[in-house]
């Protein structure tokens, strides 16, 4: 009897352990982003460029209908802007290694579920590039570089929230926005400020 009611118990504590495992998945899509930029009480947001996303992601279940989902993304961010050096309009697209950790709560429905979460990301810059054509209309490019010597700050963190449906057999449509929080300048001697928004769509499958 105590050898089957230990049995039952490693039963029971394996299951348990199973049900807790987490599910994983892989996204990707396009993004549109904006900064917005400040300097003393004036304020302005630049044009919308065009840039992708992709990336993979835990979902960790706490409960019937909620889980934490982290996730690695390699997005892109910047915008559409008049580069001072080029004296045009140009865009610029920068490239970060992003990691948000969301909440997000599952609302069942006949096809599978409705999700909706938010929660913090931290970013770290790894690459971008400006590019424009200057007053004689020769194309011309410039690597944006990230750090304290650099043309933008390494970090950049803010808020991010998701919304989309997951499809029964895994597939899964979302969108996303992420709000910046933070100061992406190294320029503050005149209180400058630039922070990234971005809104994104995306296709991904939940294994």
């Amino acid at each position: 009897m105590k050898k089957f009611l230990l049995l039952v118990c490693c039963a029971l504590a394996a299951s348990t352990a199973f049900a807790q495992l987490p599910t994983f998945g892989i996204r990707g899509g396009v993004n549109f982003a904006k900064l917005t930029a400040s300097s003393g009480n004036v304020s302005a947001s630049t044009g919308s460029t065009t840039t992708f996303a992709a990336g993979v992601f835990a979902d960790f279940k706490v409960g019937t209908a909620v889980s934490i989902q982290p996730a690695l993304n390699f997005t892109g961010k910047g915008g559409n802007v008049t580069l001072t050096d080029f004296g045009t309009e140009g865009d610029l697209k920068t490239y970060y290694l992003q990691v948000p950790v969301n909440i997000v709560y599952h609302i069942p429905a006949v096809i599978g579920n409705v999700y909706f979460g938010a929660g913090p990301y931290v970013g770290l810059g790894v690459s971008g590039k400006a590019k424009g054509t200057d007053e004689q209309g020769n194309s011309v490019s410039e690597d944006i570089t990230f750090g304290s010597d650099g043309d933008l700050k390494k970090t950049d963190f803010g808020l991010n929230g998701i919304v989309g449906i997951e499809f029964k057999g895994g597939l899964i449509l979302g969108i996303n926005y992420d709000l910046g929080l933070s100061n992406i300048a190294n320029n503050t001697a005149d209180n400058e400020s630039l922070k990234n928004r971005v809104f994104g769509v995306s296709v991904g499958f939940k294994f």
